[in-house]
């Protein structure tokens, strides 16, 4: 079940947005970012559009919409899904017209409400892609874009032929980036740590969220220069990110972790910190 807002007025199923000729389908002007509705909440969704307005900002496109108005219409799109479900909100911008470079006043909008359940946090298998994030000059790496899914795709495919669920990426220096799909933590020895925000990986709203929650809970927080030998050896690997929130990592190559009680607190504290943030009216 869907809803997507576009062009004054909401659609169900799948409607087409885009024909041959938009920018966005053929020069991949594309930016969007992702929310959720949990339990009637959308937790940090004004932070989630308020990335998207500097996503477009990154690939020169001038929204026809504010971030506020972003969160209205996903207010009234929440009223026509079932309210026991978990929704992904999915908000974007194209530009319509343009060769190459995009003409920044032809930006398009569309707002997607779809049900997505939540992912059971069992326990995800990781593995080293060979595949690498691009760096700051060579692709948009400051926008939630999507023209750099498609290598985050491979790496994912690429993991999953191999039996694993997820991939670690690297950065152009060869340390630890992200997951294709979330950011990463490691414990060890007490430390919590996740790879420093470099200018190669968005840093998460997800990500920054846990991590003022641990550091308030009394957890030593740290965001360094992390290695994949590092991952080998750790007392405990977690997943965050906007789909499944907070997703212990059970599995990192050949070596198998149970389930941690850093990953299991954080999950705690994300939940009650979302119990605790108005309903969306």
């Amino acid at each position: 079940m869907a809803w997507h807002f576009f062009d004054g007025t909401w659609h169900d199923g799948n409607p087409g947005i885009m024909g041959p000729m938009s920018h966005g389908s053929w020069m991949a002007s594309t930016v969007f970012d992702g929310a959720r509705v949990i339990d009637g909440r959308a937790p940090d969704l004004t932070r989630h559009c308020a990335r998207l307005m500097e996503s477009a900002r990154v690939m020169d496109l001038t929204p026809p919409i504010g971030a506020e108005g972003i969160v209205e219409l996903v207010r009234d799109g929440v009223r026509r899904m079932r309210p026991s479900e978990a929704l992904y909100v999915k908000p974007m911008f194209w530009a319509e017209t343009g060769f190459v470079a995009p003409d920044p006043d032809s930006a398009r909008f569309c707002l997607t409400l779809a049900e997505a359940p939540l992912p059971r946090a069992e326990g995800i298998a990781v593995t080293l892609s060979r595949f690498r994030r691009p760096t700051p000059e060579s692709a948009p790496t400051d926008a939630k874009a999507a023209c750099l899914y498609p290598n985050n795709g491979r790496a994912l495919r690429e993991a999953r032929r191999a039996g694993f669920d997820n991939a670690v990426l690297l950065d152009a220096m060869g340390n630890v980036a992200e997951l294709a799909t979330a950011n990463i933590w490691l414990v060890r020895d007490g430390e919590v740590a996740t790879p420093v925000p470099n200018g190669c990986f968005l840093d998460g709203i997800t990500k920054q969220r846990v991590a003022h929650l641990l550091a308030e809970d009394g957890h030593a927080v740290r965001e360094r220069r992390v290695t994949w030998a590092e991952l080998e050896a750790a007392d405990e690997v977690f997943a965050t990110g906007n789909y499944g929130k907070v997703l212990p990592v059970t599995r990192v190559g050949g070596r198998e972790l149970a389930p941690g009680p850093v990953a299991r607190r954080a999950r705690e504290l994300y939940w009650g910190w979302m119990a605790d943030t108005p309903a969306l009216a």
